[in-house]
């Protein structure tokens, strides 16, 4: 039986996300895990903008893990674990059940929801005279966090790398105490650093485990941390106007990261056939599985692939899994587009996310026409400056689309 149709107020959303929370949702579609890029001197902000897009698109944790040549198994399963505190229990602590939440640029600075609360300086440090049933609480033990955000994982020892990809395959990490079980909405971000998307690599069988690949161009902006910062310049001019005294009511603001954005005008009521979040992933994931591909748009694929690995330049990467994940992205894209069928130019877009991070470029010696008595010389100047960009768009150029 055909699946129902998305809401409408659903595809409206889909459509306000930027490129950053596409990638994001397309993993949790799938139940699988993307690799983000952008130049070295961004990655501070791409990993704070991702933060952001996990609280306050996604209204799921986050953790950050600040990998580098002495990562440890240790430190690598103690940073992705989170110790949630105690929630108190206030009628006026609710979440919206939207489940992603629509962006407006008049943000009321205090914040109206937490999906982790920090406790406020001067709350919880004495209990009342007569302790309420949380106060009492034992405290809740370490889990995983939803979203966790493997900050340079390219530098991380390949002990930790591996670490990372047991983690991804089975979901779960053992610590010295415990074994930890990732929750149902759970996603591994590598934010690494390159001057392009297709010199971003982690260890081969790794990278290979990793669904798509974005690079993003700082030049394209941060939404959120653009946004908070013109909330900062208003607040600031506010204050200054105001004869001063605002800075630690801005600094405030800005520290918590964990603040579920709502609809503006408060209401932005979803319909009661969807459950959040979890709901409207499953959905999207069963329109995807039940998309129509036609014939001619499978040979259009197979096409891709094939000249993919008889490409010159290409010395490796077009590999199985990659195939697999390939025909899933192109299924999961359809329905973020209103449509139940795939179409040749998804295919297109689909390869480009795949393929990004896996295509390796051969080596001048090793490329095929060494064997028939070409020269080095004659081969690295072809090769020069090609990189996957190059090779991906050579070849969706080349293969013929389907008409």
């Amino acid at each position: 039986m055909a699946a129902a149709d998305p809401d409408p107020r659903l595809l409206q959303q889909l459509h306000q996300l930027n490129d950053i929370e596409l990638a994001a949702l397309l993993s949790l579609i799938a139940r699988e895990h993307c690799l983000i890029s952008t130049p070295p001197d961004a990655v501070d902000d791409l990993t704070e903008e991702l933060r952001l897009i996990a609280a306050r698109t996604f209204g799921l944790s986050s953790t950050v893990v600040h990998c580098h040549a002495h990562t440890t198994l240790d430190d690598f399963a103690n940073a992705i674990l989170l110790v949630p505190p105690p929630r108190a229990s206030s009628p006026n602590n609710t979440r919206s059940n939207s489940p992603f939440q629509a962006r407006h640029h008049h943000h009321d600075p205090t914040p109206s929801g937490s999906y982790f609360p920090t406790p406020r300086p001067g709350h919880g440090t004495a209990g009342p005279a007569s302790p309420s049933p949380s106060s009492t609480a034992a405290p809740k033990q370490p889990q995983l966090a939803n979203v966790v955000l493997a900050k340079h994982l390219d530098l991380a020892p390949r002990a930790v790398q591996i670490q990372a990809l047991e983690l991804m395959r089975t979901r779960r990490i053992f610590t010295r105490t415990s074994v930890q079980t990732a929750p149902k909405q759970f996603l591994l971000v590598a934010v690494l650093g390159a001057p392009s998307g297709g010199r971003a690599h982690v260890t081969p069988h790794l990278n290979d485990f990793f669904y798509l690949a974005h690079w993003h161009d700082p030049a394209d902006g941060f939404d959120y941390l653009d946004e908070w910062a013109a909330e900062d310049d208003d607040r600031a001019a506010d204050s200054s106007y105001a004869g001063g005294g605002g800075d630690d009511d801005a600094a405030s603001t800005i520290s918590s990261t964990s603040v579920v954005k709502r609809h503006a005008g408060g209401g932005g009521g979803r319909s009661s056939s969807f459950d959040g979040l979890e709901g409207d992933v499953a959905l999207l994931a069963q329109l995807a599985r039940q998309v129509a591909v036609d014939v001619d748009v499978t040979r259009y694929q197979m096409n891709v692939v094939s000249f993919l690995r008889t490409h010159r330049a290409v010395g490796g990467g077009v590999t199985a899994t990659a195939t697999k994940h390939f025909e899933q992205l192109m299924r999961s894209l359809a329905p973020l587009h209103g449509f139940d069928y795939v179409t040749p130019s998804l295919v297109g877009m689909a390869a480009r996310k795949v393929y990004l991070h896996r295509i390796r470029i051969v080596k001048p010696e090793r490329e095929r026409s060494m064997q028939w008595g070409s020269e080095v010389e004659a081969v690295e100047a072809v090769l020069e400056g090609v990189g996957a960009e190059e090779v991906l768009e050579d070849v969706l150029g080349m293969v013929a689309v389907p008409k």
